[in-house]
């Protein structure tokens, strides 16, 4: 069967009234796309402007961002380029020389490092719940976070761990994880504080969120199954669509972290094998209870979402996919659409791609980035397809891509991106 035409898939993806686009991204749920938050309000009440870079993926910057959802803090976004990704944009080094994110301006006052600003912001607007960023029930909570961060960082980026080292550092992190599960256990709600998040609960999200993937991939090791209030507390977040619209999955951490981090080293073990190659190429969810979240989305809505942000940016993605393999661009066009038919239009992967491309398809299925690019659900099914569609490659179902490297990733230049988001 040939792939259908753009035009047919397009139909798929109803277009939106003149100016709705803006609107849901100003007005509707937290999204990674929006450069404009007003919940409702004018542009005149916008006091704040939020400096946070491009990928999404910066876990200080996503501590602010989630802050200024919840409070419902009228905000401007200016995206700027991690290192890790691209060169940093001139005009962000003039104003902060150091290149730091997240950077803050409130009522014209600049401000960098996501304490500080967590604080001007408690101090302008208002703390999120019944107590203050300085409190000193929160202070305790923010150093068993930093204790829990470092006893990661030992655990996941020390090489060469014999099974005793390894051991050593997997119960000094779950005691510590353990200590997470008693502070929240002390609460009558899902929350640190009770029934609803308050800025300690957004000090614990960015890193979790990482140590939960990351320890999976590189690890095998479960954090919400080995740990119950832990895992209340993800189940929690994932109901709100101020945490939906930041949160980032599984494969994105896993690939993101190792040259932010200076490296992630694997143990080998047989259960993280089996997960970080269930990670990498599904089938997902990774695994049935799922442990990267507990949300649901239908898969229509997932899969019209997964389409629409293919749509947007089409001719970016074949060119790069195109460019990494070294396949001609109509081939590539072709594989694209078969994989798009299988998302929405038939049973996934019911299109034959184009000999010999099933390399672009998983290239581009390893480069999908949530939240930047779709929710945690869209990438999903979106990479389900690809990679099914790979496997029907009539010449090489086995194909790959370019490998993920370790040291950057510069394959993820928002370049070329920008300004069609």
């Amino acid at each position: 069967m040939q792939p259908p035409s753009w035009d047919s898939l397009r139909q798929w993806d109803p277009p939106l009234e003149p100016g709705a686009l803006a609107r849901q991204r100003c007005h509707g749920p937290t999204n990674a796309q929006a450069t404009l938050r007003l919940f409702g309000q004018s542009e005149a009440a916008v006091r704040v402007t939020l400096y946070r870079d491009h990928h999404a993926w910066c876990p200080y910057c996503q501590k602010i961002w989630l802050w200024l959802e919840e409070r419902r803090i009228p905000y401007r976004i200016r995206k700027v380029t991690m290192f890790c990704y691209g060169q940093k944009e001139a005009w962000f080094t003039r104003l902060v020389p150091s290149g730091m994110l997240p950077a803050l301006e409130l009522d014209g006052r600049l401000l960098t490092e996501s304490d500080r600003i967590l604080a001007a912001l408690e101090q302008t607007f208002g703390p999120l719940g019944p107590l203050g960023f300085e409190d000193p029930t929160v202070l305790q909570l923010r150093q068993l976070e930093r204790l829990l961060f470092r006893a990661w960082c030992q655990w996941l980026c020390t090489p060469g761990l014999s099974a005793a080292e390894e051991q050593r550092c997997r119960q000094q992190f779950q005691r510590l994880a353990a200590a997470m599960d008693d502070a929240l256990a002390s609460t009558p709600g899902p929350f640190l504080l009770g029934e609803a998040p308050v800025t300690a609960d957004l000090v614990f999200v960015p890193y979790l969120e990482r140590m939960s993937a990351s320890l999976a991939y590189y690890k095998g090791f479960v954090l919400r199954r080995e740990h119950p209030g832990i895992h209340a507390w993800f189940a929690a977040l994932e109901q709100r669509p101020t945490y939906r619209g930041t949160q980032s999955d599984f494969h994105t951490h896993a690939h993101d972290l190792p040259p932010q981090m200076g490296g992630c080293h694997a143990n080998g073990m047989p259960q993280q094998r089996q997960l970080a190659a269930a990670i990498d190429a599904g089938p997902w969810p990774v695994q049935e209870p799922d442990p990267e979240t507990t949300w649901r989305c239908t898969g229509s809505a997932a899969a019209q979402e997964a389409l629409g942000r293919v749509l947007r940016h089409a001719p970016t993605l074949i060119s790069r996919m195109a460019a990494a393999t070294g396949l001609e661009i109509p081939r590539v066009d072709a594989a694209l659409r078969a994989a798009l038919a299988g998302l929405v239009m038939e049973p996934a992967g019911s299109s034959e791609p184009p000999a010999g491309t099933a390399a672009a398809l998983r290239y581009l299925r390893d480069r999908i980035s949530v939240p930047r690019d779709m929710g945690l659900h869209a990438a999903r099914v979106l990479r389900q397809a690809l990679e099914a569609t790979a496997r029907l490659d009539p010449s090489d179902p086995g194909g790959q891509g370019p490998a993920l490297t370790l040291q950057h990733r510069r394959d993820q230049d928002p370049i070329g991106f920008v300004g069609s988001v």
